[in-house]
């Protein structure tokens, strides 16, 4: 009895010795794999007149990208999918310094996912790629269509190529759309000032108000914004690389490596700053994890997510630039607001639906391609 007890005694520590070195270096190998995540992505609202998120069109254009993504057919419903956002290129790079296997899965419980690249497994609300091959130093061939398409730019980057199966590509893509409150309410005075309330309950990094009339334009920054600012109108006489270096800088100081962050400004050039008003702001980190809570195997020493939310607004300069094109039937102008042109129009004719239709119908017989998303 008295052997049986020194035994136990002697061999219980040497157990709890072994079970945590064990455990310390199962924990090793899962933290410290040197994997490193970055994603970014856009998040796009219309506001309405209260200043928050209204219903709009969010798939009501041609779609901007190749022919090898996945779309699941939403394109092609006889319906339009009208939801308050439009989650936009979100794109996830992998740094490795060895080849590894990698398992993500994105979850969008208040939305659907629409468009995907490489194949993956489709759950409407979810997307995951069970078996990634993260391939740093090799030069896969990618796939390419002749066509151009904004989908491109977010490869020039010093990621990992990545293998899913026979199919290769330099990051993780996806879209979709949702019905959820962005963080940001703006409302628009009569005069033209913009009052921006936040409605989050983490400070927003970084706001900033831009204005493109006629190739003119003009921004004003807020900075961080953690309750309300009101904006005036900003003078039209500023730079676009000296605005898209200020872009550049704060996507930086959220974390993404400077490559990355001219690669989403390259992608959405065209967008972000076309005709119209709108506030282009940096979601906070735990406001992302809300919306689009990630899981990765192993879990990555590093993870960053920026997404930029992009809030359309309709101004009394929109309106009175709208109207004056639809008097001349000058379609080259109305054609500027794209696919935000419904939303615009039910502002611009309230409580007038007849109005909107007969506007919409002869936009689009001037327009019998269709417009892409931007």
């Amino acid at each position: 009895m008295r052997f049986t007890v020194r035994f136990l005694t002697v061999l219980i520590p040497v157990l709890a010795i072994s079970a945590a070195f064990l455990m310390a270096a199962n924990l090793h190998l899962t933290q410290s794999s040197g994997l490193t995540v970055h994603e970014w992505g856009t998040f796009t609202s219309v506001a309405g007149e209260d200043g928050s998120a209204i219903e709009w069109d969010t798939l009501g254009c041609k779609s901007d990208l190749p022919r090898f993504v996945n779309d699941y057919g939403y394109r092609n419903l006889k319906v339009s999918l009208s939801d308050t956002v439009r989650m936009e290129t979100p794109v996830m790079y992998f740094y490795s310094p060895q080849e590894l296997e990698a398992h993500v899965k994105v979850s969008f419980h208040q939305g659907l996912i629409t468009e995907w690249y490489p194949q993956a497994e489709y759950k409407a609300s979810a997307i995951e790629w069970p078996t990634i091959k993260i391939q740093p130093n090799t030069s896969p061939a990618f796939p390419i269509e002749k066509d151009p398409s904004r989908y491109y730019a977010a490869r020039e980057t010093d990621a990992a190529p990545l293998a899913v199966g026979d199919q290769h590509e330099k990051f993780l893509f996806y879209r979709g759309v949702g019905h959820f409150p962005v963080p940001l309410s703006a409302r628009v005075s009569s005069g033209g000032k913009i009052t921006v309330e936040n409605r989050g309950l983490e400070s927003v990094p970084s706001v900033i108000l831009f204005e493109n009339r006629g190739g003119h334009l003009g921004y004003r920054s807020a900075g961080a914004v953690p309750d309300t600012v009101t904006l005036d109108s900003p003078s039209l006489d500023s730079s676009l690389p000296v605005l898209r270096q200020e872009l550049e800088t704060a996507l930086v100081a959220q974390g993404l490596f400077p490559r990355e962050a001219r690669a989403m400004l390259e992608t959405w050039r065209d967008s972000w700053f076309e005709e119209g008003s709108r506030l282009i702001y940096i979601l906070s980190t735990p406001a992302v994890d809300g919306i689009l809570p990630l899981q990765v195997e192993p879990a990555p020493s590093a993870t960053v997510r920026v997404f930029v939310g992009r809030i359309e607004l309709v101004t009394p300069a929109t309106k009175v630039s709208l109207e004056s094109a639809i008097a001349k039937g000058d379609w080259s102008v109305v054609a500027r607001y794209n696919r935000f042109l419904d939303p615009i129009l039910r502002r611009v004719y309230p409580g007038n639906p007849a109005g909107v239709s007969q506007v919409e119908q002869l936009y689009r017989a001037s327009v019998s391609a269709g417009a892409s998303c931007r």
